[in-house]
């Protein structure tokens, strides 16, 4: 039973801190100092990381897997 819970606790701190998951931190805090310091070019990068962040996401999940496309 203490296994599954470590393991399950190692699985959340692998989301938690999953490159995705950083990526879209950066996107934020990279528009909100843009923002706040009106400086634009600050802002046009973080929509930009941000939309790139969507766009894999989306084009991740319709993507189907290896062991989808060969029938296993």
């Amino acid at each position: 039973m203490d296994r599954d819970k470590e393991k399950q606790e190692i699985s959340l701190i692998g989301r938690l801190f999953s490159l995705e998951a950083l990526l879209i931190l950066m996107g934020f805090l990279t528009l909100l100092s843009g923002i706040i310091y009106m400086q634009w070019v600050r802002v046009i990068l973080g929509l930009v990381i941000l939309s790139g962040c969507i766009l894999l996401l989306f084009m991740r999940k319709k993507i189907p897997k290896k062991s989808e496309r060969n029938g296993e």
